[in-house]
């Protein structure tokens, strides 16, 4: 017997034959199927993705500044310019790559900012840096929000915990790697008539232009579409029937439409989304772009303030997995959003009454702990509150984007002047957690209400054919349960957000 599916209409299977799928594929074999293809392949693309984004405050401790000529405040513009073009693109990108296929999208972008971070180290003065970094923040733009997008589209509410962490742990372990890294390419200082600094960015440019080539054959489509080759066909149609029963109601596919676009614009959620990415976004690209050169101020000279940064963020790596393991099985990622907020603001008033370097370097421990778990379980979090795939792949733009938008304020904060204990920048960053905190608490609020108002009938549509004394037509009138789901998305009053 043969299955179809459309990636528009859904699947026409009768319930008989959705019931003789589900009960012939194993489901934990299926789940191990699409973890293996997916999660190990989209960690490498984002390890990439944040090496080479930061390996410029790698660079920067060999010399950059004085090779090119460049003062401290025209390094801090370069850095500051890269994320106009990267936060403004994010939410378009995501809707191409709901359009196109995800391993033409993911792969064309990383091959052209490989070849944009190779040509960083060729720059010979500060007009060139700024090219290149426009460039780039240009090139990488949507890699992050795709890939979140893309691995909601594969999973349960209750597993995108642990596989968004694990594939963001990929992360923390490029700020340890890249210091690593930079230390040892700095050996190469001389070779073939270049420095130090210019090798680490050809090196990592090539090393993503040549994977960027593997990667148009290793990531696969969207379930909905039949091109996923990997699993058989009943297993495929058998992911599609379990999204669909988690309240995925657009995992079958869906035609993009003006309305749902409107839907993310003017949905509640999506703001104070904002406020959330915001509040731990701009502390990440503090952390990740200015930790060496913290050390570094600590006393300690550019290669051990490198070596010192790798166990911070090995650190961070494993916070990140237990946090993404913890939120999918207690399913309250709320509480964890508040503790780990609650853990950052304590990091940075440490660090900003401190005056011994031991405390210091104690307190970045901590403010990693915060600040990279945060990520993967707040995405997690308002990913699975956010239905209808076109919606969701806005909203997670707008609020990525504007997190990283304040990646252009917090690459400003850490000056040369403020050394060595930068008390204005921890400032900057304990207020941005403050407000992630905040937000989180909002949001929490705001969804069980919703949910009360639920089970209480306020939101029931009016359904032809079915009597409900408590539908009312401001709710909107439809024909049929199902064309209400698609219709309304997460605004079906069947839906239940996950706090």
């Amino acid at each position: 017997m043969t299955h179809s599916l459309s990636s528009k209409e859904g699947t026409n299977d009768s319930k008989e034959e959705h019931d003789a799928i589900d009960s012939s594929v194993d489901e934990r074999a299926v789940l191990r199927k699409i973890d293996i293809r997916i999660i190990p392949w989209l960690a490498v693309l984002y390890l990439l993705n944040f090496l080479d984004r930061g390996s410029i405050g790698n660079a920067k401790l060999y010399n950059l500044e004085e090779d090119i000529g460049i003062t401290d405040r025209q390094y801090l513009i370069a850095l500051t310019v890269f994320f106009f073009p990267y936060a403004l693109l994010e939410p378009a990108s995501n809707i191409i790559l709901r359009r196109v296929r995800p391993s033409i999208w993911l792969s064309s972008m990383m091959l052209i900012w490989g070849v944009v971070m190779t040509l960083h180290g060729v720059i010979k003065d500060y007009g060139g840096l700024i090219t290149v970094r426009v460039l780039l923040g240009t090139a990488e733009a949507g890699m992050y929000p795709g890939i979140v997008f893309f691995i909601t589209s594969w999973y349960k509410r209750s597993e995108m915990g642990t596989r968004i962490a694990l594939f963001f742990s990929s992360a923390t372990l490029a700020g340890a790697f890249s210091g690593l890294l930079a230390a040892a390419i700095s050996n190469m200082n001389g070779i073939g008539g270049k420095t130090g600094w210019q090798w680490i960015f050809i090196l990592e440019g090539l090393a993503t232009i040549i994977l960027s080539i593997v990667s148009y054959w290793i990531i696969p489509d969207f379930p909905s579409s039949p091109r996923v080759k990997f699993l058989t066909e009943e297993e495929r149609l058998f992911v599609v029937r379990r999204l669909e029963d988690d309240m995925k109601l657009s995992a079958a596919g869906e035609s993009l439409k003006r309305a749902y676009i409107w839907q993310s614009l003017t949905d509640w959620k999506t703001w104070i989304a904002m406020g959330i990415y915001m509040g731990f976004d701009g502390p990440l690209y503090a952390f990740s772009l200015f930790t060496p050169t913290i050390i570094s101020q600590l006393g300690f000279r550019a290669t051990v303030a490198n070596l010192l940064s790798v166990p911070v963020y090995a650190w961070g790596c494993f916070m990140t997995c237990v946090i993404g393991f913890l939120g999918d099985r207690i399913g309250t990622r709320s509480h964890i959003n508040f503790a780990l907020f609650g853990v950052g603001l304590i990091a940075y008033i440490i660090l900003i009454v401190s005056r011994s370097p031991a405390l210091s370097y104690f307190a970045v421990y901590l403010a990693v702990s915060a600040i990279y778990p945060t990520i993967p379980n707040s995405v997690a979090w308002v990913a699975s509150n956010v239905e209808g795939s076109y919606k969701r792949a806005v909203t997670l733009g707008m609020a990525i984007g504007f997190g990283n938008i304040n990646g252009a304020v917090t690459a400003n904060i850490y000056r040369s002047q403020d050394r060595p204990w930068y008390r204005l920048g921890h400032g900057i960053v304990l207020a941005y957690i403050a407000v992630g905190f905040i937000c989180s608490i909002i949001f929490a609020i705001y969804l069980k209400r919703e949910n009360a108002r639920r089970e209480r009938g306020e939101r029931d549509e009016v359904i032809e054919g079915i009597d409900n004394k408590r539908a009312h037509e401001r709710n909107g009138v439809y024909k049929s349960v199902e064309e209400a789901k698609v219709a309304k998305g997460d605004y079906w009053s069947g839906f239940r957000y996950t706090l």
